[in-house]
């Protein structure tokens, strides 16, 4: 097998074992949260899925839209610079270019394009690795031993038991399990409200309940995919429906980045949503900080022996 290529900076990897939907980015941001809070100045890689990149390149915040950089990459680019790009030992030189001294990848735990210094699995408490067989059976992206096995760590996500079968297989193997939940932000504004809730995300419905928990009405809900790019046809129906039953639109942070900067009807559509704000939280909260020293202790092994 071939030796991936180094970074010369710590690279701390947060990937996954499925298929979309455990929760990968809120983890990234917590960390990086972290690494700013150690004096860290964290970037973002990220191969910007549905991205109409051809050369990698910095995400502009500003002026990129989801068509451009990936909606993953719209909300990391609020945390710090974030290299789009399939090639990611070029993203790692855009990002020391760009300053940072500390890269957190977001997915590409299955490639062998960049090396990482530590890996962490997260695994969502509700929907485990579903019925265990590999795409196209199922939702696994490679076999489970050999993914575990080349994992430093586990993150379950949430509550449920589902995540169990991992839980059980990583301690028998030796691998840490650290605990987080995610929280809502801004929850409070939605109390005693009736909404049509949509969401192109890998678990919709984790939105819709989360949306319900706050104390709204959660009166119809629209399903789209993972990732899907919203059209004019679609704000308009949405738009219509909300409207003639009388309730306000809600939808995730993922799919909100899809508007940003997009053409008219996408500003104005997303100038009337409602966003639910979320964030990840380690169990205990200095589990985030932890991981990212340990990341840099690596790093410094690998690149100086120290």
């Amino acid at each position: 097998m071939t030796t991936p290529p180094e970074a010369p900076i710590p690279v701390l990897c947060v990937g996954n074992l499925t298929v979309g939907g455990a929760g990968k980015t809120p983890i990234a941001i917590t960390l990086a949260k972290a690494a700013k809070k150690l004096g860290f100045s964290p970037g973002f890689l990220t191969r910007g899925h549905g991205a109409g990149l051809v050369h990698p390149r910095l995400a502009d915040p500003e002026h990129d839209s989801a068509w451009h950089a990936g909606d993953e990459a719209m909300l990391l680019s609020r945390h710090g610079p974030t290299a789009v790009t399939k090639n990611r030992k070029a993203g790692a030189k855009l990002l020391v270019d760009a300053g940072c001294d500390f890269a957190i990848m977001d997915d590409g735990f299955q490639s062998a394009r960049l090396r990482f210094d530590l890996s962490l699995i997260v695994v969502d408490g509700q929907r485990g690795i579903g019925n265990g067989h590999i795409i196209p059976g199922g939702p696994l992206r490679a076999p489970l031993r050999s993914q575990l096995q080349r994992a430093d760590a586990i993150v379950k996500l949430g509550e449920g038991n589902a995540a169990d079968i991992i839980v059980r297989q990583a301690a028998r193997a030796g691998k840490p399990l650290y605990q987080a939940v995610v929280r809502t932000i801004n929850s409070k504004s939605f109390a005693d409200r009736r909404f049509l809730a949509f969401a192109g995300i890998g678990n919709p419905q984790k939105f819709f309940d989360t949306v319900g928990s706050t104390g709204a009405e959660v009166a119809i809900v629209r399903e789209f995919g993972d990732h899907h790019s919203y059209t004019d046809h679609n704000i308009a129906e949405l738009t219509a429906e909300a409207a003639a039953a009388g309730l306000d639109l809600i939808t995730t942070e993922k799919d909100a980045a899809r508007f940003i900067n997009g053409n008219a009807a996408a500003i104005e559509f997303l100038s009337k949503l409602s966003v639910l704000k979320i964030e990840a939280e380690f169990d205990p909260k200095t589990v985030a900080e932890r991981l990212v020293g340990e990341t840099v202790n690596i790093f410094k092994r690998r690149r100086f022996g120290a």
